[in-house]
């Protein structure tokens, strides 16, 4: 790894104001709105200034041998289980205003993406087209949705129209939504851990399953969906059964499908990564080098922040100088149409 390569990470978090949504959200829902502990920088998710100030974390960002990244939240993925509509609308808006002030710092270096709700999608495709004009280069939506509201139903029709049509690719961030780790039963012991593999993979795996399987990428061949902070490893056996699968039973069982699964994920699908050694290894032969994005989860206490540069040589430095550029910045660039910032100075 060279300290004169740009490198961009495709998944890292601003930190949110805790009174964040006290102060921003209409007044009507303030009585309601979520109420989070100050936090100190070194505790909890602030580790580092640079989450909540733009200014910080270009300095940061430098330390790091960065040069762009995209942003996610990291208090509001919380709010992606709020079970009220309306407050839920009003948090996320609050928020996006929020990332578009903090992005305006250094527009060629910090990406925002737009917190949306799903529960009503004419709103939720107002506050994209929103968010898109004002500079933000994506939407995040919950990768465990409402029970009520399952990926493969219709109703989220005219949000992936529009998605495709203005471009902005919709991303699944880990532990947004209605999955296991809303029951205080996988916070301890044993089940801590199964929680943590076992069911958080499944939860990425069967969002997958269902925009492939139930044909959305089929109706939308240019939507793009990215898979977020759930490593990558997976993707080329899971890839592989499902293709097995898919010839195996497609005539006897049909689905609403023309081209194998993974012909779908090489098209229209993303996963990102940041301390996936395997995956690493993998693509010396699996073409997911063309789909995969390498990322560094700033400032969050498990970043591989300040020695990115170091991890990477360790799980990318065996690759070809060409497969590495895409892993680490023309994917991402290309993906949310960015412009190729200059190095970081030092």
């Amino acid at each position: 790894m060279t300290s004169n390569e740009i490198i961009i990470s495709a998944d890292s978090h601003t930190m949110e104001p805790p009174d964040l949504w006290v102060t921003r959200v209409d007044a009507t829902f303030r009585d309601r709105a979520p109420r989070f502990p100050e936090h100190k920088v070194g505790e909890g998710f602030q580790h580092h200034p640079g989450g909540h100030d733009p200014h910080e974390r270009i300095k940061e960002m430098s330390q790091d041998g960065l040069s762009a990244e995209v942003l996610y939240p990291t208090l509001g993925l919380n709010l992606y289980s709020q079970e009220d509509a309306a407050l839920q609308e009003a948090c996320f808006r609050a928020y996006n205003d929020w990332a578009i002030e903090y992005c305006r710092v250094a527009p060629d270096r910090l990406a925002g993406l737009a917190m949306i709700s799903c529960y009503d999608s004419g709103h939720a495709v107002q506050e994209l087209e929103r968010c898109a004009r004002a500079g933000l280069k994506g939407s995040v939506i919950w990768q465990a949705p409402h029970p009520n509201l399952p990926f493969r139903s219709d109703h989220y029709e005219r949000f992936w129209a529009a998605s495709q049509d203005l471009g902005m690719p919709v991303n699944l961030h880990i532990l947004t939504g209605h999955g296991y780790f809303n029951e205080k039963r996988w916070k301890v012991g044993p089940d801590h851990y199964r929680g943590s593999v076992n069911l958080k993979l499944l939860d990425a795996m069967d969002a997958l399953y269902d925009f492939i399987f139930w044909g959305i990428l089929e109706r939308f061949p240019r939507l793009k969906l990215v898979i977020v902070e759930n490593e990558a490893g997976w993707l080329p056996f899971t890839l592989q059964q499902w293709d097995y699968y898919y010839l195996r039973f497609r005539r006897q069982d049909p689905v609403p499908m023309t081209m194998l699964p993974s012909e779908y994920f090489a098209r229209q699908v993303y996963a990102t990564f940041f301390n996936d050694t395997v995956v690493g290894h993998a693509f010396e032969w699996w073409s997911g080098v063309d789909n995969c994005m390498w990322s560094n989860d700033f400032p969050h206490p498990n970043s591989t922040w300040p020695n990115s540069l170091k991890v990477i040589e360790r799980d990318l430095g065996h690759l070809p100088a060409d497969k590495r550029a895409k892993l680490v910045r023309e994917n991402v660039v290309k993906l949310y149409g960015l412009r190729v910032p200059e190095l970081v100075p030092a």
